[in-house]
């Protein structure tokens, strides 16, 4: 009884804290939650487009060493109802990660309030600037800036890599949905909320009594929604339950959890419209304000998609699926010349895959340790699977972590596999857009007029402070009189603090209490799901309805493919040809790198620690001068088309690439050092080492020294 009673005194007044916190947070002039010292290189506010966002470099802290020829980190934070800097609120993080593997580091955030006016292509422009000061600030650095967007950002990021490919290295996207229809029956539920709601005027209709702004509380009260269980009892019962020791973990997350920021009408009405409920983006059905149609098939940079199957927010149909609506098979892919890395974790839900530190110390250690590796892989599909380091790893001192990532080639069934939707759901969401888009027009004509009438400025912030999720910090702060009393409580509290034992049998009673509360809140969120879910079945399969608003009830289409580019297909042709009449031309260098690319095929995949070694190799000064990143990257990705168009003659070729007896020899030492590094070569790949030796006249492959 003691130790309960004490125990809801501190729950209270760790509560009371975190009101007062959300007060001082909220009163800064830019609030963030970077545990970094940054300062402002750009300020968004200053540009010929102002916006409310800033690119700032982030200073690294005492004893870490960066490395000014390696590619910068630029890493830009969801504006999705909550404030910047979770991407760097602790050491396990993306920037703490990237910052371990001695990049320089930089981070686009924004202010609470949009500029008045401010669209979605206003802001691409501004972190176009942004990037173009990132590369002139970085002219030693081997290769361009490696960017980050995490969920809202990722799509944004993609949208202006679209437009902009000349200013990215390789891109990483986190949670991001650019496919938004996807999903399987009987899980995520949260794509159906847009039907239900009858469509976005609900959008348009929050942003009025905003008076122009959209209050991003109400974002965050959908991600509030997708786990009552968590919301409701768990977050709370976890603080009372560890009130010793999880109060600071507690205030650290709520501080970010509770940093609202607002958009403009314009902004929130486009991305619910057209990239949500519209579902356009994945299509090639966004236009710029020029006409242009962003096609996310003119990126040049390698793509790095992570997501989780425990994500109910971003699921791997949604983060995956555009492939699928873009690229016939993986050909297709390799024919626009992309290199398309994904990796699904199993279990982490959405705020885990930017917040987690096992995710950090792991799927980011990695990509920020190899990220050279990414950005020099062929085009094509890959898989990143992660290996844990053990006693008997092979070649351990080529392993710069804790693990091992190995890009293993895949196909589009791969990405089929995962679930997704049939015709049916297809003509079910198509119908709910046309749906969202009559009721939008209906919301702008009879009702907007009057909305925009009865809600003033004043009007709009009563409404906004009278919010639920804001009322909780203002209730339980300091502002209320009748917590006054508390902090002096918790305090002798503190002074006398009697924990009950651990064998206590209460606290058994207190854990199986909390169990069933769960249990019993999951098992309403899964029935309100359910009924969810056949709700807009149900609604959205009816053949009148569909007749109604002009979608063929008939239509047996399971994407809405893009359409194809016929320029982008005669340049492929000319580009084949140039490729055919370079298979004999070439140095050293491009002979040693296609003898690799050919003798490492049968595996399908490509091992960290063998890229690894071959960085070694270019780190050693040989006779040849060493090429520049980009300039291996450009050799890699055309020997690996050469042989694709014609592996025999490629083969073939060698000895005339690699005239001279020690160079072959080195060659063949090369290929065998690195394919080596993973592991014993066996097999085909084994007798493919053996046909390059006999090819080049090279007798004894094991003798062979590759420092030549």
């Amino acid at each position: 009884m003691v130790d309960t009673t004490q125990r809801n005194v501190l729950f209270w007044d760790v509560m009371r804290q975190r009101g007062n916190q959300y007060h001082e947070h909220m009163a800064e002039v830019a609030p963030h939650v970077l545990s970094y010292a940054a300062e402002i290189v750009i300020d968004g506010r200053t540009l010929e487009r102002p916006v409310n966002y800033a690119l700032a470099r982030i200073i690294p802290p005492k004893g870490v060493d960066i490395d000014q020829r390696r590619r910068p980190f630029v890493v830009v934070d969801p504006r999705a109802g909550h404030g910047p800097g979770i991407a760097g609120f602790k050491a396990d993080s993306e920037i703490g990660v990237a910052f371990k593997a001695g990049h320089p580091c930089y981070f686009v955030g924004f202010l609470p309030d949009p500029v008045p006016g401010q669209t979605l292509e206003d802001i691409a422009r501004a972190e176009a600037v942004f990037l173009e000061k990132v590369i002139a600030l970085h002219p030693d650095a081997d290769a361009k800036p490696c960017v980050i967007g995490n969920c809202q950002a990722g799509w944004a990021v993609m949208m202006l890599a679209a437009m902009r490919p000349e200013l990215f290295g390789p891109i990483i996207i986190a949670g991001s949905p650019l496919s938004y229809w996807g999903g399987i029956h009987g899980k995520y539920p949260m794509r159906y909320s847009g039907g239900l709601l009858g469509g976005s005027w609900l959008t348009a209709l929050t942003s009025d009594l905003g008076h122009g702004k959209f209050d991003g509380t109400w974002l965050v009260q959908n991600f509030e929604n997708q786990n009552p269980a968590n919301t409701l009892w768990t977050k709370q019962y976890n603080l009372y339950a560890n009130i010793d020791a999880e109060a600071p973990r507690y205030l650290g997350f709520e501080r970010w959890w509770g940093g609202h920021v607002n958009l403009n009408a314009e902004e929130i009405q486009s991305i619910v419209d057209e990239l949500f409920i519209g579902n356009k983006l994945a299509a090639g059905m966004i236009k710029g304000s020029d006409g242009t149609m962003i096609d996310l098939r003119n990126i040049r940079s390698p793509i790095v998609v992570f997501c989780s199957k425990g994500d109910n927010v971003t699921p791997p149909q949604q983060a995956l699926g555009w492939l699928l609506d873009l690229y016939d098979d993986v050909d297709d892919i390799r024919r626009h010349g992309q290199t398309i890395v994904y990796t699904i974790h199993e279990s982490v839900g959405h705020l885990g895959i930017f917040v987690a530190t096992g995710v950090a110390r792991k799927e980011y250690a990695e990509f920020s340790n190899n990220i050279d590796l990414i950005d020099v892989l062929p085009p094509g599909l890959y898989e990143a699977v992660f290996e844990a380091k053990r006693d008997d790893t092979a070649s351990p001192d080529l392993v710069t972590g804790e693990w091992i990532m190995r890009c293993e080639a895949r196909t589009l069934d791969d990405i089929r596999a995962l679930g997704g939707n049939d015709a049916a759901d297809e003509r079910r969401f198509a119908t709910a857009a046309r749906v969202s888009e009559i009721n939008l027009a209906l919301y702008r004509t009879f009702a907007q007029p009057m909305v925009r009438a009865m809600v003033s400025k004043p009007v709009a912030e009563w409404l906004d402070r009278l919010h639920p999720l804001r009322l909780q910090y203002e209730l339980l702060s300091d502002k209320n009189p009748w917590l006054a009393p508390v902090a002096a409580i918790a305090q002798a509290v503190r002074k006398k603090r009697q924990p009950a034992a651990a064998d206590n049998p209460f606290l058994a009673v207190q854990e199986t209490v909390s169990e069933q509360i769960v249990a019993g809140l999951n098992s309403w969120r899964d029935g309100v799901e359910t009924l969810a879910e056949r709700t807009f079945l149900t609604i959205y399969s009816n053949p009148l309805l569909q007749v109604a608003v002009g979608i063929d009830p008939a239509d047996t289409r399971r994407q809405r493919k893009a359409p194809k580019m016929p320029l982008h297909d005669e340049l492929v042709e000319t580009r084949i040809a140039e490729l055919k009449s370079r298979v004999a031309t070439g140095d050293v260098r491009e002979g040693t790198i296609r003898a690799l690319l050919y003798v490492g095929i049968p595996r399908a995949a490509v091992d960290a620690r063998g890229f690894e070694a071959i960085r070694r190799l270019r780190a050693v000064r040989y006779d040849v001068q060493r090429p520049a990143l980009a300039e291996f990257k450009r050799m890699v990705h055309e020997q690996a088309f050469i042989l694709l168009l014609d592996q025999e003659a490629a083969v073939a070729a060698l000895p005339a690439l690699i005239p001279d007896a020690k160079s072959r020899r080195s060659t063949v030492a090369a290929v065998r050092q690195v394919l080596g590094a993973g592991g014993e070569i066996t097999g085909e790949v084994a007798e493919r080492l053996q046909r390059i030796a006999r090819i080049l006249v090279v007798e004894d492959v094991a003798s062979a020294s590759p420092a030549a």
